[in-house]
């Protein structure tokens, strides 16, 4: 069952890729911000589908205006389950611009890229969220830093939630919960000495595959200036961790 899920679901990501960079490249260059941000989003829900991942929606996301949503993070398709949701403007490791194709794509639809091992890479990505806030953008922060088994939160990196502060929106805790045939797994996590093509077939290969999204009260403009970045990061973490220890 896993090869013919493999054989019939590879040619359609194979189409998917060949689709979104062609569309990169010829059309992104002639559309306005929402024609860009419309794209992205059913690009997204398109692969979420073509992957056979099934995205459940919990709680009230908050799908008009600035935002900054701060998630778990579990494996590389969790930015494209949150952009099926609302088009989000990833804040991400430098890393992931390596990648083959999924990195130059997600380059292409906006995501912001962190090089922690630049001394001013904080202050320059903090500008760049500034302009997104100033746009009505939703940005997303996995503000853990690096992937997990999903079955819990790793601690949180404080420094990226000053310019959500600053920019006076609304700060939204984002738990994702991975299941496999109807229980908890960590299946589809990307984490250990896993590279992405690995994982990808491990995710085309896979039935029932289930990723509960719970967006949790947004914290207000407001109680986050009170708290500061750190008391804000504290209860974002505290929250989510709460939430994915769920079930």
């Amino acid at each position: 069952m896993g090869l013919l899920l493999f054989v019939f679901r590879a040619p359609l990501v194979i189409l998917w890729i060949a689709s979104s960079l062609l569309s990169v490249a010829v059309i992104y260059p002639f559309l306005p911000l929402a024609g860009r941000n419309f794209m992205n989003h059913n690009w997204s829900r398109a692969l979420m589908r073509v992957c056979g991942v099934q995205v459940h929606v919990h709680g009230e996301p908050r799908m008009r205006g600035a935002a900054l949503w701060v998630a778990n993070h579990v494996s590389w398709i969790d930015i494209f389950i949150l952009s099926s949701v609302r088009c989000v403007a990833f804040i991400a490791k430098s890393d992931i611009r390596q990648w083959p194709v999924i990195g130059w794509l997600v380059a292409k639809a906006g995501t912001v890229f962190l090089d922690r091992r630049q001394r001013h890479a904080i202050k320059k990505v903090g500008t760049q969220m500034e302009r997104r806030f100033k746009q009505g953008e939703v940005l997303g922060l996995f503000a853990e830093g690096t992937t997990s088994t999903g079955f819990d939160v790793l601690p949180f990196h404080s420094s990226l939630f000053d310019t959500a502060i600053h920019s006076g929106v609304h700060v939204q805790p984002v738990a994702l919960r991975f299941y496999h045939k109807g229980q908890r797994s960590d299946r589809a996590a990307f984490v250990g000495e896993q590279n992405l093509v690995q994982n990808l077939c491990i995710l085309l290969s896979s039935t029932e595959i289930k990723v509960e999204v719970d967006f949790l009260p947004a914290i207000p403009p407001g109680r986050c200036k009170e708290m500061g970045r750190a008391g804000v990061a504290a209860l974002a973490h505290d929250l989510i961790g709460k939430a994915v220890r769920v079930g």
